[in-house]
Parts: C-alpha cells; structure tokens; sequence
C-alpha cells in the first residue's frame, strides 16, 4: 500500500501539489470561522457550584458578564448622558449607578452606606457605573458591544470586569498573534538555512509544514471555538514537534539518491523505508497530546486536540505534500548547496563513553533533587497576572483595588422567598465577614430611607429573576490567593446556614476550584502519558526495560526544566507544568528513540557495544542537535517579543527544554545505554542479531556496490576518451554503472535468501 502511494506521489508531484494547493482554501476559510474563547473559566466542570452559579448568573441576571466604569472628574449630567447612550445599544440589558435610582444628585449623607462605599471612591472623586449585557461575557455580541462602549467614553473613564478584560486580550491576541508566528518561522528558516547543506531546503520544507498548519487551523471549525491559548501556540508547536519528521525524510532521501538512476526512484524510496519510523515517532507525539484530554479542565481537551490532530496533519504533509514540492524544486535545491554548519560529536561522544560510569551517576543523582525542585515551583492561577499591566482593563482594575476595596467581586444566588428579615441579616451577615469591602442587594441599596416603590423595574430585574436574588459581595483579597480562598469558604458556609440551596460564584469561588482541579489534572495528565508512551515504546522494541531507561530520561529533562524556574524564582502560569510535562515528553522522546534505534542496528552488524553506541551516537546527535535547535529558535524568539505572560512562559520553558532533553539525551542516556546493554538484551526480543542477519550482509555488500560503480565509472571513462578520439558514439558512464549495480543487487538477494535459510536451519 504505501509502495503503490509513494510511487502515486513520485510519479505525479504536480497532480500532487495543485491538490494540496486547493486543499488551502476551505482550510483559510474555516480558519476564519473559528471562534476564539478568551475566558478560562468557562472551561472548568459544569458539576461544580461556581460554575452552576454562573450558569444562573448568565441564564436569569446576565451578571457573569457585568463590567464596571470608573467615571472620574465627570458632571451629573455628563455621566447621565453617558449612561443612556449605553442603555441605548441592543446588547446592554441594563445599567446601574446613582442615576438610575435618583433623578438628581443628592447629598452622600441620605445614601444608605453600602452603597456610598460601592459606587463612591473613597476621595469622593469617582464614581461607578455597573453594565450587564444580554449575550454572555466571552461572546462576540458582548465583546463587539464593549468596543461600542469604549467609544463613548471619555478619556478619563476606565473600564474593568471579565468582559472587559477578554475584550482587551482579544484584541491583543489578535495583534499578537501573527507576529509569534512570523518570528517563529524566520528564526526556524535561519536555524534550517545554517544547519542543512541548501538555502532554498529549508524554505521548501517550511512551505510545507505551513500547508499542515493551515489544514490544522483550518479544521478547527469543527470544534465552533478554540481558547486564545490554543490560538497562541498551536502553530509554533505544530512548526516545531513535526520538523523532525522532514529532516528524516530528507536525510533517508539523500542516503538513496546516489542508489537510484532518478530522483523520483529514490524519493519513492525514502518514502516507504521512512514511513515505519515516521509513524511509530509521531505516534509517541500525539499521545503526549492526547494526554491532555484527560483534564478535568476542558481547556486540555482543547489544547490536546487541536495539538494532536496538527501532528497527524504534519505527518501527512510531510509524506505527500513535501516529497512531490522536493522534486519539483531539485534543480533550484541543487544550485543552492553549501556546507553545514552541525558540529561533529564525535569527540564528545568518545568522552561520555570513556567516562560513561561517571555520567550515569550523574544521571542517577539528579533524579531526586530535579524531582522535588519541578514539586514546589511557584504557580499563579489568576489569568490577569498573565496580562501587560498597561492594558486599560487592568488599570481599571488597579484603580477599583485603590480606590473602591474591589479587588474581586462575587455573586451570591438565593432563593427569593427568604424572610425579608433574614435577608436583611444575611447582608448584615456577610459584610461582617473579614476581607468583605462592601455587600449590595436589593434591600441594602435602599436601606431604611426609602421605599422599593421607587426603584424601577430595570433596577429590580437586576438582583431578582426566576425565584433567585442575587446579591453582591466585593472582597479587598485578590483572586487566587489564599486569604480569597479562605474567605470563600466562610461566606460559603454562612450562606448555607441561611440557605441550603445557596450558590456563591465570581472570579474568586471559580479560580479557588480551578486551584483544586489544576492540581488533580497536572497528576492525571502526567501519569497517562507516561503510561502511553511507555508501552508504545514497549511495543516498538519489544522491550521491558527500554521503555524505563528512555522514559527516565526524558522525565529527567523535564523536571531539570522546570526545576530552573524553582531556582530562579519564577512563578509560572498553573498550566504551564502540565502542556510542558506533556509536549516535552512526547515530542523530544523521538530524540531517545532515534539513538536507540541506530544503536541497535549497530549491533545486528556484529559491532561491539562500545563501537556500535560510538557509530550510533555520531550519526543520532546530529539529528538530534539540528531539531533541537530548530525547536528552540522557533520557541525562544516568540518569547522575547511576547507580552502575555501565559505564552512566553510556555514558550520559554519548551525552547529550554528542547536544548534540555538533548544534552540529556547525549551526555546521559548515550552512557547508560551502553552500561545497561546486558540488561536491554535480556529484556529485550532479538535485542541482538547475530552476524547472519541480513543486516549485517547488506552492509558490506553495498560497501562492494559503491566500489564497483566508483570502478566502472572509471573504466567507462576511459572508454568515452577512446571512442571519442575514434569518432564513436560515447557509451554512458551511467549505463555501465547501471548494470553493475543491477548485477551486485542480485548478489544481495542471493546472499540474504541464504542468509535466512541459515536462521532457518539454527531455529530448527
């Protein structure tokens, strides 16, 4: 099947690529029709309190999508006017200020105190206007409805909430983005244009695994949304953990052009001999993703999806699409060659192997340290910690803090049949509670001076519907801290003492249950991709301890990464452990994979282990120090343009891990392997191969094949000069070297057909 495919490919490389072309648009297309979500917290279980919470806040109140203006230096009548003009768009369902309740200012004397200490900074000097919108607060409708607002305001007015946060990383992400992405491939071109012998090479493969993001991207559509995260970084990833993929390719087809009479031949070649390995390697890549799906926290089944389906994409591209656009661009390929710069290793590799019981010690020992440095690293859970601080969202938000106590806000949801006297008391109750800046329900904002006669409907629709009150508490603790989480847990039990069926939601409740499910999910996700990878590799050597020794690895690599942000001092977005646990593992345990297997081939040729790991590691490293470059170069200059935390802290520690599981790889993992060889061929099915394998005759028959042709093009050399000084008609070099190739091709077939009648003979 796969001969008869890459024969297809080879043999029409233009059908080929006008197919992948075309395949181009309804991938842009659907790109463009894929929504993005900006809000994290809609991501966590629908089982949970705050998120049944906010459910009601958004199905009755339309308050899960509140924003808060700070209008400051503003008459009475320029924030009323303000006020209406806001009203007035289609997907404001109401707003809430003085002026909705009062028709003229009146002293703050007559104001009953809660709602002086909510809507009156402490200077007296501004002023706040609640704004809910009928969509909910991460929608298109509502976010296009905040860029309305934003017009209207004047210059000194300051916007802030959920919505208007997600609205200002919209339009971040959004300017940001493209620019990851171009920085991501220019870097990746350099590192490719240094580290391969052709400037135009890297541009034809880059080209192509271009076409896989698209494709990717493209198929998006059919999740309706992806987060701003997975926007973010999904083409980097992609760029970087499928790159390995057309190096090989590339590698096995330059090995084959000098075998083959034409280019397609050895193309066709490549193909079939490099699909096996292809497929076992980005397999171990996809399960890493596929890993993620296992979150709690759905913003894994969105990153391991997308992730996942990106490297089968990759794959894909790089045995159809990539193949037909070398051979179509071969002459243009050849007149561009130049020499690499990949170091040889040869000379490091002789020190581990000379040393290599002091480096498996060394391997050893970091273990435990790396292990318990990656356990106490610091995480932040609040995503505006992720955000510039100069955003105008997050200035606003510094100034509700400042001025106002209003670090977070959370919502309160009761039934509405309570006695009005317990209600009363419950609010009496809650603002006791410590941390609690201010509490506003209905009974409070009137306070005894004044009858609910004179609220209108508009004001009373916005803390009663559907047999629930909403009432709202403002907390001087920001989210995600402990004294928050502390506190959510007091007005939780207190508002079950009043009302069992009591819900209490915001900001603060739902990151004190994304702490909670992070950490659960950082576990689960970590245990089952180690758990796929291992018996993936377990079945790809047939092997018990290979998979321990490659595993171990790599996990070194990863906790040695993140234990450098514990050294350093870093605190790092929650989510940035678990995608790094996942990515790093699946896609730089290819690294292992690759040494491991040249060291076995090795082997089956008779060569002592010593030797064989020495011949191996020559020729693995340099793959292995190209990728890794390339990976990093991709990843570490999006994290020196970004300014979202989130992403350059991912982007960062994904460079240095690449760079990471390398050197472990070379200096740790290359020793070990030769110390542990007794062991591996124990555990391991025909670990060994002994001399009358195949392997080990093909090897020095080809060895014949190439002394053969290097003679017959001489002799044919010689002949032309003859027959040209004859006047005769030159017979092709090529055409003596043909049949002699043809002639030792036979010998080859002859001598593993008896090569396998002796094992054959030695079963029996």
């Amino acid at each position: 099947m796969i001969n008869k495919l890459a024969r297809g490919i080879t043999s029409h490389p233009k059908t080929v690529i006008l197919i992948a072309v075309l395949l181009l648009i309804p991938s842009a297309i659907g790109f463009l029709l894929t929504g993005v979500n900006y809000d994290i917290l809609s991501y966590l279980p629908d089982d949970l309190d705050s998120s049944q919470g906010i459910a009601i806040l958004d199905d009755s109140f339309n308050e899960a999508s509140m924003s808060i203006i700070v209008m400051s230096d503003m008459t009475w009548d320029e924030m009323t006017e303000l006020g209406d003009n806001i009203e007035a768009l289609d997907n404001v369902r109401g707003v809430l200020w003085l002026g909705s309740v009062l028709e003229s200012p009146i002293p703050m004397s007559m104001l009953p105190e809660s709602v002086t200490s909510m809507l009156y900074s402490a200077d007296g000097d501004s002023t706040l206007m609640l704004v809910q919108f009928r969509a909910s607060g991460a929608s298109e409708e509502t976010l296009n409805t905040i860029s309305e607002i934003k017009d209207l305001m004047p210059e000194q007015c300051l916007m802030s909430g959920t919505s208007a946060v997600t609205y200002d990383l919209s339009v971040l992400v959004e300017t940001e983005a493209p620019k990851y992405v171009a920085i991501a491939i220019v870097l990746a071109l350099i590192a490719l244009a240094l580290t391969m012998d052709s400037f135009i090479l890297p541009i034809v493969l880059l080209i192509a695994l271009g076409m896989a993001v698209i494709y990717n991207m493209g198929t998006n559509f059919m999740f309706g949304e992806i987060s701003f995260i997975t926007q973010s970084i999904a083409a980097i990833l992609q760029l970087g953990v499928t790159m390995d993929y057309s190096v090989f390719l590339m590698d096995r087809y330059s090995e084959e052009k000098p075998k083959y009479r034409t280019h397609a031949a050895a193309m066709s070649k490549a193909i079939t001999s490099t699909f096996t390995s292809l497929a076992g390697s980005s397999l171990t890549t996809i399960f890493g993703f596929l890993a993620l799906c296992f979150m709690s926290l759905t913003l894994g089944l969105d990153i391991g999806l997308v992730m996942a389906k990106g490297v089968l994409f990759g794959i894909i591209t790089v045995v159809i699409v990539l193949p037909a656009l070398i051979l179509q661009c071969e002459k243009l390929i050849d007149k561009t060659r130049h020499k690499s710069i990949v170091p040889s290793f040869r000379g490091l590799n002789k020190f581990t192997l000379k040393f290599k019981p002091v480096f498996a010690v060394i391997f050893v020992l970091l273990l435990v340290p790396s292990w318990i440095g990656q356990q106490n690293v610091s995480k932040y859970y609040n995503m505006m910690d992720a955000i510039p601080d100069d955003i105008d969202s997050i200035q606003a938000l510094d100034v509700l803090k400042e001025d106002f106590n209003m670090a977070s806000t959370y919502f309160a949801i009761i039934d509405d049949s309570m006695d009005s006297s317990e209600k009363l008391q419950l609010l009496s109750d809650l603002g006791e509670v410590e941390g609690v800046s201010s509490v506003l329900g209905l009974n409070s904002i009137l306070g005894t001076a004044f009858s609910q006669d004179i609220l209108p409907d508009s004001v009373k629709s916005i803390f009663v519907a559907d047999g629930k009150q909403m009432i709202m508490v403002n907390s001087v603790y920001s989210p995600a801290t402990d004294e928050c989480n502390a506190q959510v847990d007091e007005l939780t039990a207190l508002l079950k003492s009043y009302d069992s069926s009591s819900l209490l939601t915001g900001e603060g409740p739902m990151y004190k249950d994304l702490i909670e499910v992070a950490d659960r999910d950082f576990i689960i996700t970590n245990i089952i991709s180690i758990a796929a990878i291992f018996v993936l590799i377990a079945i790809i050597f047939k092997s018990i301890s290979i998979p321990f020794i490659l595993v171990l690895s790599i996990e070194l690599a990863i906790w040695i990464n993140v234990s450098i942000s514990y050294l350093m001092g870093e605190e790092i977005c929650f989510i940035t452990p678990t995608i790094i646990s996942c990515v790093q593992l699946g896609a730089t345990v290819d690294y292992a994979i690759l040494l491991t297997t040249r060291f076995r081939e090795e082997l089956s040729r008779g060569t002592k282990k010593k030797q064989a790991m020495q011949a191996a590691a020559d020729s693995a490293h340099k793959s292995i120090f190209q990728s890794a470059l390339v990976f990093f170069a991709a990843t570490f200059g999006v994290y020196l343009i970004c300014d979202i935390d989130l992403v350059s802290s991912i982007c960062a520690m994904l460079a240095r891990g690449s760079i990471i599981s390398a050197l472990v790889i070379m200096l740790f993992l290359t020793p070990t392997l030769v110390i542990c060889e007794g062991l591996i061929n124990k555990t391991t099915v025909n670990w060994r191969v002994g001399k009358n394998h195949p392997t080990s005759i093909t090897s020095p028959l080809l060895e014949k094949i190439e002394e053969q042709i290097k003679k017959a093009e001489k002799k044919a050399a010689k002949l032309q000069k003859k027959q040209e000084k004859a006047k005769a008609k030159p017979v092709p070099a090529e055409l003596v070297a043909d049949k002699l190739t043809d002639e030792a091709a036979l010998e080859i077939e002859k001598a593993m057909s008896r090569s396998e009648q002796s094992d054959d003979e030695n079963e029996d």
